[in-house]
């Protein structure tokens, strides 16, 4: 089975050519951070994850989280993992220093969870809720619930949840039954069921945070009734030590095609009405607080997709090096060949490396947009990039998770019938994949936030004003010459189709939700791809200038290629999804449910 290797030169590459390290480095905000120390970062967050990360994937694959008398028992090795994990205070690489965070830029952050959930996505899951849940109660929590957990949380020390789903209401969250009932003190009793928990309960931390979305007395109906509390399993005392239990349990672990490592929970909360919680912010903001942890998680998970694609690809580039069979006409009988050798395998690989330099450029960017949006000094540029967040966070979570599962499927067949054979590796990388698109808001969500919440924004001007942004790359690509003549065509023939697109949607939408809705997927695919286009040969530009300057690093003429091949193989595929995502609902909704099942 193949060894992980960090794709460091990728990550800089990506960091200090598409994204601008240096500038966000520059900010105040940053003053602490330099190019040199996310380097160091980097390395060391790199050895982590192919030395003592890596070596569990398979392992906990196969042996998989236990629940026995209420407790979770994660996969051997994963408990001494984590305690190494918070020990080299990786949990805190992006928060607040105040509370004892690295304060490093969210796209430093991203880089280094990138490598966490190649390494293990199984493992890393956990971290990456927590993450969001700091995030949530940091923006909205009372100084008193800061005080007592985000120092905690931050270090990795306690771990948080989030607690949405419930049986009858799965995304549709406004459906929920939990409730809420204030218990006199200024604490609330919590009652009711939650499923897809993630690490809700487990052996690695000592205490989990559950951020829990609930039903007040007399809450409206739907999301505007929605509320969010605190829950954590040990109450914590005044002085910030453990106390009593709380009134809460898993009950069950669900078993799952993926991820076997990372237990999936069913908490049942106030089985003996004494389960208490704490409300964050006011009542009935639950789902907008919520939403903060959200977007965090969204991205986490277009950012698992990118991982696994990465790791996918390293492992089926790795067989097909080593694995000899075939040969080309006129060799001998009794010769062969790598399979790597073979034209249908060379675009396969082809396809994989491009697919997951293409994705990893997109999340990348949508980071140094949360780093600005949060940090720049200049107003117009922070609600410019808050902007730019919103527009590209459905994107970056559907794209790559969407590539994730098309990648790790590629790098089965190459693995040709031994893909199908568990022990090879290769399957887990589809089945830990197939998640990605479902969870955090299914892609089909994505598709629909896209279309209608996201073109409108300040009547469409957000979109086209980054459109106008992706063609302004023609100037440039002129200036190349022949070498990015059919790339420059392509990605012109792709604006024009997504501009045409973008139009219909934000003309149709107001007249005629379903049929928007009805072409949201297929525009969605279309959006990220062409951006993809554009982001691709942004890097096969820099490395090219880099070539010309006289850098000598060996990965830039491939880097030149890799981003051609993306432009002039990959990104022709969209051409007829602009058609597609303006066909509108006629055929969609043309038969009934009972002719849909004859």
């Amino acid at each position: 089975m193949a060894d992980y290797n960090a794709p460091l030169r990728d990550m800089r590459f990506v960091l200090n050519n598409l994204v601008d390290l240096s500038a966000l480095c520059a900010l105040d905000a940053y003053e602490h951070v330099d190019p040199e120390m996310v380097d160091v970062v980097l390395e060391e967050a790199g050895k982590m994850a192919s030395g003592v990360l890596a070596p569990l994937n398979h392992s906990g694959d196969r042996q998989g989280s236990v629940l026995k008398d209420g407790e979770v028992t994660t996969p051997d090795g994963f408990k001494e993992a984590y305690r190494e994990y918070v020990e080299g205070g990786w949990n805190g690489v992006p928060f607040d220093m105040e509370h004892g965070g690295g304060g490093l830029p969210w796209v430093v952050a991203l880089a280094v969870q990138e490598m966490w959930s190649s390494a293990n996505m199984g493992f890393t899951l956990c971290p990456v809720l927590n993450s969001g849940a700091v995030e949530l109660l940091g923006a909205h929590g009372s100084d008193e619930l800061k005080a007592t957990y985000l120092e905690k949380m931050i270090s990795g020390e306690w771990t948080g949840t989030m607690n949405l789903t419930e049986p009858a209401a799965g995304s549709d969250v406004g459906a929920l039954r939990t409730k809420a009932v204030p218990a006199g003190d200024g604490t609330w009793r919590i009652s009711g069921t939650k499923i897809f928990i993630t690490y809700g309960e487990h052996d690695m931390a000592e205490n989990i945070v559950h951020l829990v979305l609930a039903r007040t007395p007399d809450a409206p109906a739907g999301t505007k009734g929605i509320s969010c509390f605190v829950v954590p399993k040990f109450l914590v005392n005044d002085d910030g030590s453990l106390g009593a239990r709380n009134d809460l349990r898993c009950v069950s672990l669900e078993h799952k095609l993926g991820i076997h490592a990372s237990p999936t929970c069913v908490m049942s909360f106030g089985d003996e009405g004494d389960c208490v919680g704490y409300l964050i912010g006011e009542e009935n903001r639950g789902m907008r607080y919520m939403f903060t942890m959200m977007n965090n998680a969204r991205l986490a998970v277009g950012l698992q997709g990118v991982s696994v694609a990465e790791r996918a690809t390293q492992h089926a580039l790795s067989y097909a090096v080593d694995r000899q069979q075939g040969r080309h006409p006129g060799m001998a009988a009794d010769q062969s060949v790598a399979i790597i050798e073979h034209a249908d395998v060379r675009r396969n690989v082809m396809t994989m490396r491009a697919y997951t330099e293409a994705v990893r450029a997109l999340v990348y960017l949508t980071g140094e947009a949360i780093d600005l949006s949060h940090s720049h000094p200049d107003a117009d540029i922070r609600d410019a990039n808050r902007n730019l967040v919103e527009l590209l966070t459905p994107l970056a979570k559907a794209w790559p998770t969407d590539v994730a599962c098309d990648v790790a499927s590629i790098g089965v067949q190459i693995h040709g019938g031994m893909g199908f054979i568990e022990e090879t590796g290769a399957a887990q990388y589809y089945r830990d994949a197939r998640i990605t698109p479902i969870y955090e808001g299914t892609n089909g969500i994505q598709a629909l936030d896209l279309v209608g919440r996201k073109l409108p924004m300040n009547g469409g001007e957000v979109v086209r004003e980054f459109i106008t942004r992706m063609r302004g790359l023609d100037g440039r690509l002129a200036e190349a010459g022949d070498d990015f003549a059919a790339s420059r065509k392509q990605l012109a023939t792709g604006l024009d189709a997504l501009e045409t697109a973008t139009g219909w949607m934000l003309d149709t939408l107001p007249r005629d939700y379903n049929e928007a809705a009805a072409g949201a997927t297929p525009y969605l695919r279309l959006f990220s791809t062409v951006t993809g286009g554009y982001l691709m040969a942004c890097a096969g530009l820099a490395a090219r200038d880099r070539v010309r300057a006289g850098d000598n690093d060996p990965s830039l003429p491939a880097k030149v290629t890799t981003a051609r091949f993306f432009c002039e193989q990959l990104l022709p595929q969209v051409a007829g999804l602009a058609d597609v995502a303006m066909g509108g609902k006629d055929l969609m909704f043309a038969l009934d449910p009972e002719q849909l099942a004859s």
